[in-house]
This record gives structure tokens, C-alpha cells and sequence, in this order.
């Protein structure tokens, strides 16, 4: 300010201008003080931002109109190769790669390219097995009326052959009653599983453990240790049962496969806190791929549909219990809550 400016002014006139100096600098303060808020808050939804973006399951890119990246979130760091594969000029499809399902969006925006990239691998599974369930539940329905009579005119034939072909008509029947196995796990796969308790002794599995070894076709001369305890229990007799002869079949077919010296299938019952444990070991052929041991419709054996574990799964989650399995040694166990 001009300083003849200053000396023309009088003492009230100098005061207003004094106190409107110290105004201005107080509103700077002020207008510094909410920049810094406002930067401050700024940064924290940046940072906030930034960590929702890294916990999506989607896949996220955001990329120049030269393709250069300029974001990426963790998962999109891992699927480098999938990017790749992305058609920039769709704006929305699915994409099928490395055995997974993608849904793909791709918006331009601002001379950008954002990309979204979701898998959907779950999704698409379920609607094949619905798909899949469908068509088996149709199946089995018109395979059980032939099966039923093919079974009662074997019973005919069996009473009526002479002692030299009756074994051929036993091997029939052991035959059908595969084929029924197969149809009744469908359907229960189908239906879904519903628990029926009653009260039993588990020793009472041993004969139906029994039954189920010397109705199942093998050639190979199996050794079995039955070792279950006398404990009484609350539960589906019939559907432990059937995971207990579902496991005792899958160690059947691996020794089957694998053809090991001195073949034995053990199994043994015990009870830890309050849980009781029954362990299926085998000396037959390894789990080929841990990934699909209780997947549906899927199979490594040489015989089977893919069924019985991933009923078996489905059984004793009915049950508030557990299926699982050791590699090394290879046994296959299940866990039932006694309390």
C-alpha cells in the first residue's frame, strides 16, 4: 500500500483498516485449517477406497487408451494371463479360461478402460449339476422298473439252475445290485438327504459291513478288520450304512487298480472328546487329485459315477458331522457328535 496513502488516512480510518487485516488473516487460517480436513479426509477415502477395491473377489484394471495399466487390485495382479484373453471391444460377456468361468464388463470412460473381470466357476458348476441331477433323477426312475424284474426273474433263475451255473447267476445278481446302488444314490443325490434318527448300537454296522463286502464284485483276495466299538448312538442307521459301504467300495476299487501285495482294508472305530471317529484304510492305488475327492459326477476310479463321496459329504453334514481324508497313509474317516 501506498505510504502517502497510509499518512492521508486518520486514526479511525487506520483502526477499520487494522481490524479488516486481521479479519483477512483470520479467514486464511480458516480457509488453511478446512483445506487441511478436507485433505486429510480426501486421503483417508483414497486409502479407504483403495482397500475395498483389494478385497473384492473381482478382478479390477483400470488401463489407458494405449493399454497401459494404471490400477490393479491383488486379484487382478494374479490373473496377469487372463487379461490377455479379455476382448476390450465387448462390453459385457463371460469367458471361459484355465478350466474357470469369468463374467467380463469393460467400460471406456474418460480415456480410460475399466475391466472387471468376476468368477462365476461356482455359479456355472451348480447349474450343471442341477442340469446334470435332473437328467440322472429321470434316468434312474425308468432304469428301476426293468432292474426290479431282471432281479426277481435272477432269484427265478438261480432256484431253478443247476449247482454248476448257479454262480453265474450270482455274479447277475451282484451285478444288479451295483446298478441299484447307483440308481438309489442318485436319487437320494437328487432328492436331497433328510436325517430319519433312531437309536442302534454300532455294532450293528459290522453285519451290515459284512453283507456289503459279500454282495460286491471284486476278484482280488482282500484281507478286512472290522473294529467297531459297542457304543449306542442317536443317528440315520440306514444312511451311516451307506457311507460306511460307500467307503469300504472305494477301498475295494483302489486295491482293485493298484493290485499291492497282502491287500487289506481296515476299519476301526474310536471316540475323541466327545465325537466318535471311524477310520476307512486301504492299501490300494493313491487320491489322484485332492480337488475332486467329494466333486459330483467326477471320478478318478475306474469304476463308479462320482456319487458315493459327495453323498457320503452330504450325509454327515446332515449329521452335524464330518468326512474327510488322510493322504499318507491313505484313509479315508468320518466324525459323528455324540453329545
Amino acid at each position: 500500500m501506498d505510504k502517502n496513502i497510509l499518512k492521508s488516512l486518520d486514526a479511525d480510518e487506520k483502526e477499520t483498516l487494522q481490524k479488516g487485516l486481521e479479519s483477512l488473516i483470520e479467514q486464511t487460517y480458516v480457509i488453511e485449517n478446512e483445506y487441511k480436513i478436507l485433505n486429510e479426509n480426501y486421503n483417508a477415502l483414497r486409502a479407504m477406497m483403495s482397500e475395498v477395491i483389494e478385497v473384492l473377489p473381482t478382478a479390477l484394471w483400470i488401463m489407458d487408451r494405449q493399454k497401459n495399466i494404471l490400477l490393479q487390485n491383488h486379484a487382478a495382479s494374479k490373473n496377469a494371463k487372463l487379461l490377455k484373453k479379455i476382448e476390450l471391444d465387448k462390453e459385457h460377456y463371460e469367458l471361459e479360461f484355465a478350466g474357470k468361468f469369468y463374467t467380463l464388463k469393460i467400460i471406456h470412460q474418460n480415456e480410460k478402460i475399466i475391466i472387471s473381470a468376476t468368477d462365476i466357476s461356482d455359479e456355472k458348476r451348480n447349474e450343471r449339476l442341477a442340469s446334470m441331477g435332473s437328467v440322472a433323477a429321470h434316468l434312474a426312475h425308468e432304469i428301476r422298473n426293468p432292474i426290479g424284474s431282471i432281479s426277481l426273474l435272477s432269484s427265478t433263475l438261480f432256484s431253478r439252475s443247476e449247482l454248476k451255473n448257479k454262480h453265474i447267476v450270482l455274479e447277475i445278481q451282484k451285478a444288479l445290485s451295483r446298478v441299484e446302488r447307483i440308481v438309489n444314490s442318485t436319487l437320494l443325490f437328487t432328492k436331497g438327504v433328510h436325517i430319519n434318527a433312531v437309536k442302534f448300537n454300532l455294532l450293528e454296522l459290522k453285519d451290515e459291513c459284512e453283507q456289503a463286502i459279500n454282495a460286491y464284485n471284486f476278484s482280488s483276495s482282500i484281507e478286512f478288520e472290522i473294529d467297531l466299538l459297542p457304543l449306542e448312538l442317536h443317528a440315520d442307521k440306514a444312511l451311516l450304512g451307506l457311507v460306511l459301504q460307500n467307503l469300504i467300495y472305494n477301498g475295494i476299487d483302489a486295491i482293485e487298480e493298484a493290485e499291492p501285495q497282502n491287500p487289506k482294508i481296515t476299519i476301526k472305530a474310536s471316540v475323541k472328546e466327545q465325537n466318535l471317529s471311524v477310520e476307512i484304510a486301504d492299501n490300494g492305488c493313491e487320491i489322484k487329485d485332492e480337488d475332486w475327492v467329494f466333486e459330483a459326477f467326477k471320478t478318478t476310479k475306474l469304476k463308479g459315477n462320482g456319487l458315493g463321496l459327495c453323498l457320503c459329504k452330504q450325509i454327515m453334514r446332515a449329521h452335524k458331522g464330518e468326512l474327510g481324508f488322510k493322504k499318507s497313509p491313505k484313509i479315508f474317516y468320518f466324525t459323528l457328535p455324540l453329545a
